[in-house]
């Protein structure tokens, strides 16, 4: 049930938010399977090199800007790390503190 909850919370929030871009829902997405894959326990551990090839992103700069990007508009609170094996700390969210429009 949280499953279906956390998606409809999230397109939701996305619909009404013209900040949010394609690049920043395939990012989500995918953090949201790892995030299943680990029970739906926050946080979850992340690396650049596992999420960019899961969405087939080949600029880390992409990935960058969209990871800070969501957690400055609210959809995930980010802990980047400059560690390579340990990865970085994302707690999901359901919705946005803030929506532009």
């Amino acid at each position: 049930m949280l499953y279906n909850a956390q998606l409809t919370k999230f397109f939701v929030s996305v619909v009404k938010d013209g900040r949010i871009t394609s690049e920043h829902i395939t990012i989500y997405m995918a953090l949201f399977q790892l995030w299943n894959l680990n029970k739906f326990i926050n946080p979850i551990s992340v690396t650049r090199k596992e999420v960019t090839e899961l969405v087939k992103i080949t600029q880390p700069s992409i990935y960058n800007r969209c990871m800070k990007e969501l957690a400055a508009f609210g959809y995930i609170e980010y802990v980047q790390s400059f560690h390579p094996v340990l990865g970085s700390l994302v707690h999901l969210k359901g919705e946005p503190v803030n929506v532009e429009q």
